[in-house]
């Protein structure tokens, strides 16, 4: 479903991606973890297009993301996007956000898309909030109509950038709870992510990257058991000693 070959990408003279590789097959869910400032957020966002790579080639279901020929807007309506600060649009209703990119993407029309956007709310438990504004809902509530809304453009596969990064700690649970059901359900998905509970319970492998590079690619109960990379064994050390 997804295939990154050599890539690396470049800020000036500062290299943000090294000679990355991996192949994410179709009903694969990949946790791409590792320190700040390693390149995981970068390299989700070159999946779709949203970063562009210097160097290497990523397909996505057959297409080839950095050529130049390839339509980027028809790319990403396939491949959801969640972020970590839910980009939803504040003077629209719920209703709205979830219809909007269908309408003006997919050509659907108005009732086609508010009647697959409110299914993909009840999806997520927010049928109630449907009138609401972005404004008047909670953080969680917010990313989970996020998720509902890439869901609606009927993906073939979903990225997830940090989904709860900005989430106070309560909050967290509802929006892996929606996630881990969505990778229960054979979804492809690539999700960027701190959260390790989340990564042992769902993720076929994990990715972990240093300093822009794939240090290690392994499944996950040979991650969490001995990594073979000295940074990954420092990385889990401290971030499952508590």
């Amino acid at each position: 479903m997804i295939s990154i070959r050599n890539v690396s990408k470049h800020y000036g003279s500062f290299q943000v991606l090294a000679d990355c590789r991996a192949e994410v097959e179709k009903g694969e869910v990949i946790v791409v973890c590792g320190p700040s400032g390693s390149g995981k957020s970068t390299l989700i966002k070159c999946v779709n297009g949203l970063e562009p790579f210097q160097d290497g080639e990523i397909v996505v279901n057959g297409i080839s993301v950095g050529d130049p020929k390839t339509d980027l807007s028809k790319l990403r309506a396939q491949v959801g996007m969640v972020f970590q600060n839910f980009e939803l649009f504040p003077h629209m209703s719920i209703t709205d956000n979830l219809a909007i990119a269908q309408i003006k993407v997919l050509g659907r029309s108005r009732e086609e898309a508010v009647g697959r956007g409110l299914k993909l709310l009840e999806r997520v438990g927010l049928s109630a909030q449907a009138e609401k504004f972005p404004g008047q809902l909670s953080g969680g509530q917010q990313q989970r109509v996020a998720i509902a809304r890439a869901l609606s453009m009927d993906p073939i596969c979903m990225l997830f950038d940090e989904p709860t990064s900005a989430l106070d700690p309560e909050m967290v649970k509802e929006v892996l709870d929606v996630m881990v059901g969505l990778a229960e359900e054979g979804m492809t998905m690539m999700v960027v992510t701190h959260e390790m509970g989340f990564a042992r319970r769902v993720a076929n492998r994990v990715i972990f990257m240093d300093q822009g590079r794939i240090v290690e690619d392994a499944a996950k109960e040979a991650f969490f058991g001995t990594p073979r990379s000295e940074r990954a064994q420092q990385f889990l050390s401290k971030i499952l000693q508590h």
